[in-house]
């Protein structure tokens, strides 16, 4: 069926990926071609999330917006992909009959098939099963659209955190092979991708077999940093209990390999982080982060807080604000807890006034936007190597490019600089983004 694509992503870079391979697989089997709207589209897909209950919720309210659209259109088809639909399953259905196509994360490489059975047979089709990495053989070949490029490695995760749905969305790990891995970066860095971002639920979690002997994580990172025209490498995201002495080797050993790391603490109690069943005690995620920065004095250190955890005292949430004190981070996300239906920390019980934990949330975010207003700062003055992205999201007649710590630099230059590194001495910062002037491109 040639026509438009919509396609809306909810959540993480793992739904970016998955949202880009699906519209890569529309065009080659159905050609079908993007845009902007809806009202455009001859299919809407939703790629959604469902780590907290806004996201989930956010899911639904679009899709009653989208009844009207069907009802004018009924020739209109509409999928929902990503994590809700693979909690949900056929309860999305029953709950918005318009939608004709629900899919998981596992089989977005059916959606073509799927759809075809729902043209044929008239009835709405769910396939939310989990063919472990089959997606990954029936996909297009990875086409590059700029210089940057995420690459998943790996699907699920394991861990069976008490708060987190993710295990049973996507599954339990599963990683690529390596030899899929490479030839798929290196057929970007063909196509003139130069920095790439490899994801996974716990991307450090990777494990294969390299020549015929068992490799991690680590190897796979001094592996890509070899393929010629990879420049910058990042990876996110991680977790502490995988975050192993050989990949903070990594850190001092492969300058390609960016200075950022996105390491989840979620708290720094050790009763939460065990009733939370983190599998670490703060005492290790410090060790872990004081041996990184061993290892690469340039860190910019990224974390995720889970604050007003059922059964987090005062006395927990101050545990979790020293840590973030002393550990001293560029830039974090906090999140009030919230319960996710099948997992076990939602059947725990929960005294803690909501009025307590906004407070509490409050209190670490001022902590932690202060700590990474104070690295923004730091940084004016030094000469950063940048990859031009493209024009500047608030004036078109400027670039925005990327550090390798990852801060946004808005600059003045010629729009032939995009997709190419540049050096930048950085001369101011913003709420969000720092200021910069051309140096010479690299």
């Amino acid at each position: 069926m040639a026509g438009k694509v919509f396609i809306r992503t909810f959540g993480c870079q793992m739904n970016e990926y998955d949202s880009a391979k699906i519209a890569g697989l529309l065009e080659a089997s159905e050609g079908m071609t993007g845009t902007d709207t809806p009202q455009d589209a001859d299919l809407v897909v939703f790629n959604t999330c469902s780590v907290r209950e806004k996201a989930q919720e956010k899911v639904f309210a679009d899709l009653g917006l989208l009844k009207r659209l069907k009802r004018e259109r009924p020739e209109l088809m509409i999928a929902v992909g990503g994590c809700v639909a693979s909690q949900e399953g056929r309860a999305i259905v029953h709950r918005a009959p318009h939608v004709d196509v629900v899919f998981g994360p596992q089989t977005l490489h059916r959606l073509p098939e799927l759809l075809e059975r729902r043209r044929a047979g008239g009835r709405p089709q769910v396939d939310v099963s989990f063919p472990e990495i089959e997606k990954f053989d029936r996909l297009p070949e990875p086409k590059a659209s700029g210089a940057s490029a995420f690459v998943s490695i790996m699907e699920g995760c394991s861990k069976f955190c008490s708060f987190c749905v993710v295990p049973y969305t996507r599954g339990r790990e599963v990683s690529r092979p390596f030899d899929d891995v490479i030839a798929e970066i290196a057929a970007l860095a063909d196509q003139g991708v130069k920095d790439v971002t490899l994801l996974g639920q716990n991307v450090n979690a990777w494990r294969g077999a390299i020549d015929g002997e068992p490799a991690d994580f680590a190897e796979l990172l001094r592996y890509v940093a070899e393929l010629d025209g990879i420049e910058r490498i990042r990876y996110t995201t991680s977790h502490p209990r995988e975050f192993t002495q050989r990949l903070i080797d990594a850190h001092a050993d492969l300058p390609a390999l960016s200075p950022q790391v996105h390491l989840p603490v979620q708290s720094g109690s050790d009763r939460v982080l065990a009733a939370m069943k983190r599998g670490y005690t703060a005492l290790e995620y410090r060790s872990i982060i004081r041996r990184l920065r061993r290892a690469r004095p340039d860190l910019s250190l990224i974390s995720d807080f889970i604050v007003g955890f059922p059964g987090e005292t005062a006395a927990d949430f101050e545990a979790t604000l020293a840590l973030a004190a002393e550990l001293d981070f560029d830039g974090s996300y906090v999140f009030i807890y919230s319960p996710r239906p099948g997992t076990p920390a939602a059947e725990l019980a929960d005294d803690t006034p909501a009025a307590e934990k906004v407070e509490r949330l409050q209190r670490l975010s001022a902590l932690l936007e202060a700590q990474a207003l104070a690295a923004s700062q730091a940084m004016v003055g030094s000469v950063q190597r940048v990859l031009v992205e493209g024009p500047s999201a608030r004036r078109a007649e400027e670039l925005a490019g990327r550090t390798a710590n990852n801060r946004v630099v808005n600059f003045r230059g010629d729009a032939a600089l995009v997709d190419r590194f540049v050096e930048l001495r950085v001369t101011g910062v913003r709420s969000h983004t720092l200021r910069g002037e051309l140096g010479h491109a690299a």
